[in-house]
């Protein structure tokens, strides 16, 4: 048999009972091309963009230099003591300049802090005059320029489409009211947490502003028990851990930017808030480096806590 004839039997398995069972037929499969990679987006006019550490550590110097508002020598005074010192002594303010407290954004926020109910649980209900106080705040802060240079900061970055839309979020971001007491009741807010304080199972959460902890001590509710950490910064604002009892509630360690505005505090919170939500933000004052830590709401666009990281 012709060796071409076999193989055509085997095949097609018509060589009888002993042939190779038929393979059926299948056309040859064409080879798929390979697929183009795809480039990574292009940033164009309007979208967002990342915001490098360089840029973070840039900006902050920045805000720094544009602090005008901020404690000069003389118009601060503190009477700084080791954690567990007690001596005859015990405020930690030994001279605040009324002058200091009577410029435009001292004297709102001032303004702001007796409408908070600091207990968590109770609703905090606001008045027509206490939304106007918000209102106030943030318009005297705008028209900083602290304030100024974040606004055009985010709007370069493409973080908001107008300053109208930075300025609703502002606004939102900080007094926006959630819930601290488990959906018991709307107890909380940004602003009340980091500016004004909560007390929470007895013990103080938040209150990480010194213009708050000047007013509680002036009127008699603060006992200041001593630091735990003093920054390296020898002109305001400084970074502080301390301890302290806020109406015989403790804080066994909290920290925060003394000497520095409101303003400044308003805009660095909020431009690691947005750069670094629920991360350590790493910024630079005045050459040395500090680090900023926030948290979100329930990982909404509302802030939880805001405060600066010590040792």
């Amino acid at each position: 048999m012709a060796p071409w004839l076999l193989w055509l039997l085997l095949v097609t398995g018509t060589g009888g009972t002993g042939g190779v069972p038929s393979v059926p037929w299948e056309p040859p499969r064409a080879v798929p091309e390979p697929r183009a990679v795809p480039e990574p987006p292009r940033a164009v006019p309007g979208s967002p963009r990342a915001v490098s550490d360089a840029e973070l550590r840039e900006l902050s110097e920045q805000l720094l230099a544009a602090d005008s508002n901020r404690a000069e020598p003389g118009q601060l005074e503190l009477n700084l003591k080791g954690s567990g010192s007690h001596t005859g002594d015990s405020r930690l303010f030994s001279y605040v300049s009324p002058d200091l407290l009577a410029r435009p954004t001292f004297s709102r926020l001032l303004a702001l802090l007796d409408n908070y109910e600091p207990l968590t649980g109770r609703d905090e209900t606001e008045t027509a005059e206490e939304q106007r106080e918000q209102r106030e705040f943030l318009e005297a802060a705008l028209d900083t320029p602290v304030l100024a240079l974040l606004e055009r900061f985010v709007l370069r970055k493409g973080l908001y489409p107008s300053a109208e839309a930075f300025r609703a979020d502002l606004h939102s971001m900080w007094f926006g009211l959630y819930s601290r007491s488990s959906g018991k009741a709307l107890d909380s807010s940004g602003f009340e947490h980091v500016f004004h304080g909560e007390v929470k199972k007895g013990s103080v959460s938040g209150c990480h502003n010194w213009v708050q902890l000047q007013a509680l001590e002036r009127a008699g509710r603060l006992e200041y028990l001593g630091y735990t950490w003093d920054g390296p910064w020898t002109a305001f604002p400084d970074v502080l851990s301390l301890r302290f009892l806020w109406d015989g509630h403790s804080k066994p360690r909290g920290s925060l930017l003394v000497g520095s505005s409101p303003e400044f505090d308003l805009a660095l919170f909020t431009l690691c808030f947005l750069a670094r939500p629920d991360r350590q933000c790493h910024i630079s004052l005045g050459g040395e480096a500090a680090t900023i830590q926030t948290y979100t709401w329930d990982k909404q666009r509302l802030v939880a806590s805001a405060y600066p990281l010590t040792p």
